[in-house]
């Protein structure tokens, strides 16, 4: 049986959580019928994920909270990139939200124009269908 020796640091493993996130997001996008573009750097362009149909590309933050409630204020990290949405996962619940990107310096996750989902792929798509 497979054993994982690897001991990660601290930074290292927030890092591999957080692709984790990223590329459950581009898989329950493909599940949904999406062609999912994942770009090799997004440095400075806040791009995790692009996804598209025959007709639209939707530029993708994809973000995770180590909160479990979603009266929480998020910060806004992608002022200057055009961006589309952000999805947030919960790290510690079975929840995210689908929000359309925003100027403002924060808001609040649970405000009433973002989508909360549960975290399994048939809710989050009809999440994103709504967004």
């Amino acid at each position: 049986m497979p054993v994982k020796n690897a001991h990660r640091t601290a930074p290292a493993y927030q890092h591999y959580k957080q692709i984790s996130y990223e590329n459950l997001a581009a898989s329950w996008f493909t599940a949904d019928g999406w062609e999912v573009f994942m770009p090799v750097t997004d440095h400075d362009r806040k791009t995790d994920l692009v996804v598209a149909d025959d007709n639209h590309y939707y530029r993708i933050q994809v973000k995770s909270l180590e909160n479990g409630d979603d009266n929480v204020f998020v910060e806004n990290k992608w002022r200057e990139a055009n961006i589309d949405y952000v999805i947030y996962f919960s790290r510690t619940s079975n929840w995210g939200y689908i929000t359309p990107a925003f100027s403002e310096a924060r808001r609040r996750l649970n405000s009433a124009d973002h989508v909360r989902f549960h975290q399994h792929q048939k809710p989050f798509a009809r999440a994103f269908n709504k967004a």
